[in-house]
């Protein structure tokens, strides 16, 4: 989080300022108190005139017959007065020169203080401008170190949070690479087991329908070797030469009619399979299916294996898928009942070219 810059105010220097201007003129202004002057020392004259005439009236009171000599005595003492006021008055005057003199001294004094306090005022003046200049500059440097110290503080906020967007980024596309990896891994050995099973089942397939090929092709023979036994069996007890003949006749006539029709019953399985049959791509010419078929006594496909491989799997489903598609053979009925048991169990040999 960003900081906040902290301003430092200049109305305390400011205000020092002023206040140390309006005490300058305030001290300007004001005159000191000069000694107030002395009254002329009249007391002292009148102390000693008082005495004077005190001593005259005394004297005329006590001896009036010397009013003569009193006379000379009383010119002598005006001559004294004279004298003693004419020093009091230099006295005075002297006195008035003194404190003239200690006035002038003291509005001197004073002028030389005013002089020297506004000098102080006007020098601390300048020492608070100064104070407050140097204030102001040490504020705006701090302000340029706070701005400069949360720049870079902001700078390094956004360096670290693009950093962290980063490696958040890195993670996340590493993570995905790293799912996406064991996604198609466990794809891929997926396939591989639906292919392995495939391949299996295929194989399995195959081998139960080559072992039941092989059951039926067993299976067949033995009946049809019982069969040739009865035949000949039932064949060797006839007695007469005539029934014989008849039954030779007969069987001969049957076995054609039978022939026929069940050489048309392969016909129409033939073509209808042919026509349910689709051939994958790819398959060379040369490939060759052998289909052993079993059916119930309706035409319904019992089962359909490959007796033969063609050694192409796909070409092998497509030979037993073309012969469920077909499926039910209805036609099986319409044969001779001595026939049909024959019939309900045969072999297709499915070529890129034909169906046999």
């Amino acid at each position: 989080m960003a900081r906040q810059h902290r301003r430092v105010g200049y109305g305390l220097p400011t205000l020092l300022a002023v206040a140390l201007h309006l005490g300058i003129l305030v001290i300007s202004v004001i005159r000191f108190p000069t000694a107030e002057s002395e009254p002329p020392s009249q007391s002292i004259v009148q102390a000693t005139l008082v005495s004077t005439e005190t001593t005259t009236n005394q004297a005329q009171r006590a001896t009036e017959p010397q009013a003569s000599a009193e006379a000379d005595e009383t010119s002598e003492d005006e001559a004294t007065r004279q004298a003693e006021e004419e020093e009091a008055r230099r006295q005075r005057e002297a006195e008035e020169q003194r404190q003239r003199e200690a006035e002038a001294e003291q509005q001197r004094q004073a002028e030389q203080e005013r002089a020297e306090a506004l000098e102080a005022a006007q020098a601390a003046a300048a020492e608070a401008e100064r104070r407050a200049e140097e204030a102001k500059a040490e504020a705006e440097r701090r302000e340029q170190q706070e701005a400069e110290r949360q720049r870079q503080a902001e700078e390094e906020a956004k360096r670290k949070a693009e950093e962290e967007a980063r490696r958040q980024a890195e993670e996340e596309a590493k993570r995905q690479a790293e799912e996406e990896a064991k996604r198609k891994a466990e794809e891929e050995a997926k396939r591989k087991a639906e292919e392995e099973a495939k391949r299996k089942a295929e194989e399995e397939a195959r081998r139960k329908a080559e072992e039941e090929a092989k059951r039926k092709a067993e299976e067949e023979a033995r009946r049809k070797a019982e069969e040739e036994a009865r035949r000949k069996a039932e064949a060797a007890a006839q007695n007469s030469l005539d029934r014989a003949i008849a039954g030779e006749a007969e069987a001969a006539a049957n076995a054609e009619q039978a022939q026929q029709a069940a050489n048309g019953f392969i016909n129409l399985v033939r073509q209808a399979v042919e026509q349910a049959w689709v051939i994958p791509p790819n398959v060379g010419n040369n490939a060759n299916a052998l289909v052993a078929i079993r059916l119930g006594p309706s035409g319904e496909v019992f089962s359909a294996s490959i007796a033969r491989s063609s050694g192409n799997s796909a070409f092998d489903r497509a030979a037993i898928q073309a012969v469920e598609s077909a499926a039910p053979f209805s036609e099986l009925r319409e044969l001779p009942a001595s026939v049909q048991r024959d019939y309900r169990e045969f072999n297709l040999n499915f070529r890129p070219g034909d169906i046999r």
